[in-house]
């Protein structure tokens, strides 16, 4: 039997839903089957387990969605301005995709063998090359000698932080859903000045 694109794309469509909803142990097979209109058969022919379909969904969603973040990073930009550029693509990104922080965190925190297999994940990470100009401007002394990996994670969590606990924030700040994207917009520059002033040299 032939494999019908139509039929595919609404399984991928539905899974990803699903997926993004619910978390990726909490949906089966057989909700995923339910939700695309076909029946489990079909299902299993596409895609045979929920893991090969999560393989597939986790890249797509990576890569479609990180292309633009990787391009700043590896531009030719001055730091501070690959900085401010990156901090709101980030944000924007997640803005228009607020699931995508927990389906991420879910991806990370299960087998560790498995996931370091799959070369999406590197584009959840920093670039060489971005790497290399915070450690070339330290040395030139532009900015306090900074170790790479300690900036990134500092400021991708910064970044991403406030969308894993947006239920929190908004209890806490009795925020409207408008009141929240401010709030998240108002980071974009919050954020960019609090890096930037870390990178000042002492």
């Amino acid at each position: 039997m032939a494999k019908n694109k139509n039929t595919e794309q609404k399984i991928f469509e539905a899974a990803t839903q699903l997926f993004l909803e619910k978390g990726v142990d909490r949906t089966s097979v057989r909700d995923i089957a339910s939700k695309a209109g076909i029946n489990l058969a079909l299902m299993n022919y596409y895609f045979r387990s929920k893991e090969n379909l999560f393989d597939a969904i986790f890249t797509n969603l990576v890569k479609e969605n990180t292309k633009e973040l990787l391009k700043i990073l590896d531009s030719d930009l001055p730091l501070k301005e690959k900085i401010q550029k990156y901090v709101e693509a980030y944000i924007g990104m997640l803005s228009a995709n607020p699931l995508l922080v927990s389906f991420f965190m879910a991806i990370i925190h299960r087998s560790r063998e498995k996931i370091t297999k799959m070369t999406a994940i590197d584009h959840l990470y920093g670039t060489e090359k971005f790497s290399q100009q915070l450690v070339d401007e330290g040395k030139a002394g532009k900015i306090r000698k900074t170790d790479p990996s300690h900036f990134f994670v500092d400021m991708i969590s910064m970044i991403t932080f406030p969308f894993a606990i947006k239920p929190l924030i908004m209890d806490r700040n009795e925020m409207s859903e408008e009141e929240f994207a401010a709030f998240i917009e108002e980071r974009k520059e919050h954020i960019t000045q609090m890096l930037l002033k870390s990178l000042m040299p002492c």
